[in-house]
């Protein structure tokens, strides 16, 4: 549980809160009345903001997270006290296109904000949680991934997540800043306007009657966890960081349960309440087949675990979708059209 009164007032910076998660914890920290600061580098369609409707309740700045005196204004003038670091280029097909634009963003983004932090030096700044990926931890046989697990994420998106992963634990063990990481697992909900993702894309189908589609033979293995458990865990560890032996830590913030894809695919159908059958292609390559997080250091040190199951989640985000859809079906204008993955 987070303290619902420990954000009232705070002074809180969100970087990618125009994206899916970063929106979210946007909107849940302007529900818990924090003045909240987010940044933008593009004016897109259908952000998170607009989604959300909370675009007139925080301050907008434009710019980019590279850009070092922005960092250092931004922490200096909104005196902020707390930064959920999200800002990243995270799709694989981009990484793989362009790898020196995601390192840029993924890597230099956050070199940038942390060492705007230490220079600052400011004594009411109190933590930042910095976003990795359960992707950073790359291929294992011993599954489920636990936080002592190597990371070896080596292909372009992977390996930028594991820099910043690394640097930002550097940054919290040899400059003594309050920084904690986020190892979270595919994360799913409203507002994921993102159709390359299977769990978006599957809903969309339904609601429009196109035929479900799986790239890969059903069988490889994820981990799925509704974005409210996501938001509730990276507020919970924020709350958190005055602790000394929570600093310089990564968390894996899971379901702790593998689904397989067609498990889930037919979860979905379940879900919205259809009797039918996905087309199965088997066309899918390059796909880690078993991909997992353990939760357990998340329950034990931080007390968070989360509260929907795969069923609940999904009926929220269909809810979510069949309202957005019905207001004019014809509108959305899907970021991503070409499937990535499953």
């Amino acid at each position: 549980m987070t303290n619902s009164d420990f954000w009232n007032n705070k002074n809180v910076f969100v970087t990618g809160a125009d994206g899916f998660i970063g929106g979210w914890i946007a909107k849940t920290l302007v529900e818990k009345k924090a003045k909240v600061v987010a940044i933008v580098r593009d004016q897109r369609k259908n952000s998170a903001l607009d989604l959300h409707q909370i675009k007139d309740q925080l301050t907008i700045i434009k710019g980019s997270i590279t850009n070092p005196n922005l960092m250092k204004r931004i922490f200096n003038e909104y005196e902020i006290e707390y930064c959920f670091h999200l800002a990243a280029q995270a799709i694989v097909g981009i990484a793989n296109r362009s790898p020196i634009s995601t390192f840029e963003s993924n890597i230099k983004g956050t070199w940038t904000i942390l060492e705007a932090i230490r220079e600052l030096a400011n004594p009411q700044f109190k933590g930042v949680v910095v976003a990795s990926t359960d992707k950073a931890y790359g291929t294992h046989e011993k599954l489920p991934y636990t936080e002592k697990s190597e990371l070896r994420g080596i292909f372009p998106y992977d390996a930028s997540k594991v820099c910043a992963d690394v640097i930002s634990r550097c940054y919290a063990k040899t400059y003594n800043l309050p920084v904690a990481v986020t190892r979270k697992a595919n994360i799913y909900g409203g507002a994921d306007l993102n159709f390359s993702r299977i769990i978006p894309d599957s809903i969309r189908c339904l609601i429009t009657g196109q035929e479900l589609l799986i790239r890969s033979d059903g069988t490889p293995q994820r981990d799925y966890l509704y974005v409210e458990d996501a938001v509730a865990g990276y507020l919970k560890l924020a709350e958190e960081l005055e602790n000394v032996e929570i600093q310089g830590q990564a968390f894996n913030f899971s379901s702790g349960k593998p689904t397989s894809v067609l498990e889930l695919v037919n979860t979905i159908i379940q879900a919205y309440g259809e009797e039918l059958s996905p087309k199965i292609l088997g066309e899918a390559k390059g796909e880690i087949d078993m991909q997992y997080l353990a939760n357990q250091k998340a329950l034990q040190v931080l007390g968070w675990q989360p509260k929907h199951s795969l069923t609940d989640g999904l009926m929220k985000t269909i809810r979510w979708y069949k309202d957005y859809f019905g207001v004019d079906i014809n509108s959305i204008q899907p970021e991503i059209t070409k499937k990535e993955g499953f």
